[in-house]
């Protein structure tokens, strides 16, 4: 291998029945800035059926070059299909960086494609960088149950991989408008993907993405029970937010694991974080401590929450939590 010879990041775009996954975008925003200081050529990678009309939304937010693998065989994502697609792209193209978003689809996809191309992949990244002298991805994530943060190289190999997590870099605010859409050879045949898509079931809930929420309030261990939830649901709904939740809470059944805030949740950065009985344990922390405004409410001055909160409240959350409702609801009268 002859590392000189890889260049370019790419971005694989992720969608599903036609709409763009939003860890797409935010990959382009943080792939654009790499590109940048590298010097090199931003590429994302749609593949699907009758996907074509995504492209232009790719290079707005920040692509380049948007490659275009349409096929039947990709209109359902199946690791064996959307693997050998992209890894002929690779071998015929050479990128010297791929990223993928660390979703239920990129967790799958991610590591077929790095064991196919013989190279490394560091999962679930929350920080990107590059040395600029020799190109070398610096991929950070945390480590040890999150107790440390740990940056990984691939000097030996290429493409060099990463796949990481929604909500962790924010979509480019400028809209780019000089970008080349171009539709690729697909060499795919139903021999190859050795799983058939019968039906897609939908569950029948609706689940509100906590990723894109401005305020948030959320419960942990200390809110008690399920029913306590419905005392954080009133504080959210006057201050037009969402609740969402601890792992603890999560695994107590309080409420439903779409809502978790977390190392293994969801990373959210909302204007108002309400952290509600919730200790602060450093895995907690890491998905929600770039929020504008912490506020926690905590019966233990010493927890560590405390440490990261703008403001602390001292108390019974079943005392100060009516007491926010109420003056909230007087100023809003006002």
């Amino acid at each position: 291998m002859n590392i000189a010879d890889y260049k370019g990041i790419w971005v694989f775009a992720e969608q599903r029945e036609g709409k763009l996954q939003k860890v797409s975008l935010e990959l382009l925003g943080e792939g654009k800035r790499l590109a940048n200081e590298l010097g090199v050529k931003l590429t994302a990678i749609l593949l699907g059926n009758n996907v074509e009309g995504l492209a232009s939304t790719l290079g707005e937010h920040g692509a380049d070059e948007v490659l275009v693998a349409e096929s039947p065989e990709l209109e359902h994502y199946t690791t064996d299909g959307y693997t050998k697609v992209i890894c002929d792209l690779a071998n015929e193209r050479k990128p010297g960086i791929i990223f993928i978003g660390a979703t239920f689809i990129g967790r799958d996809l991610g590591p077929r494609v790095a064991a196919r191309l013989s190279t490394g992949l560091t999962a679930d990244c929350t920080s990107l960088a590059v040395e600029v002298s020799n190109g070398a991805l610096l991929a950070t994530r945390p480590a040890f149950g999150g107790n440390l943060m740990a940056t990984i190289a691939c000097p030996d190999h290429r493409p060099q991989m990463a796949t990481v997590r929604p909500g962790v870099f924010a979509k480019s605010t400028e809209k780019n408008t000089e970008f080349v859409v171009k539709n690729v050879k697909v060499q795919i045949e139903p021999s190859d993907i050795r799983t058939q898509v019968l039906e897609i079931v939908k569950a029948n809930k609706e689940i509100i993405d906590i990723g894109e929420a401005k305020v948030i309030v959320s419960g942990g261990r200390g809110v008690g029970s399920e029913e306590n939830f419905g005392l954080l649901k009133q504080l959210a709904d006057i201050l037009g937010g969402v609740v969402a939740g601890s792992r603890a809470a999560v695994e107590k059944g309080w409420i439903d694991a779409a809502y978790q805030v977390g190392q293994t949740g969801k990373t959210v950065k909302p204007i108002i974080y309400v952290a509600c009985g919730i200790s602060g344990a450093i895995q907690h922390v890491a998905g929600m401590q770039d929020s504008d405004m912490i506020i926690a409410i905590n019966k233990d001055e010493t927890a560590p929450i405390m440490n990261v909160a703008d403001y602390g409240i001292v108390g019974d959350l079943n005392k100060v939590i009516p007491e926010m409702i109420t003056q909230l609801k007087e100023i809003q009268e006002a």
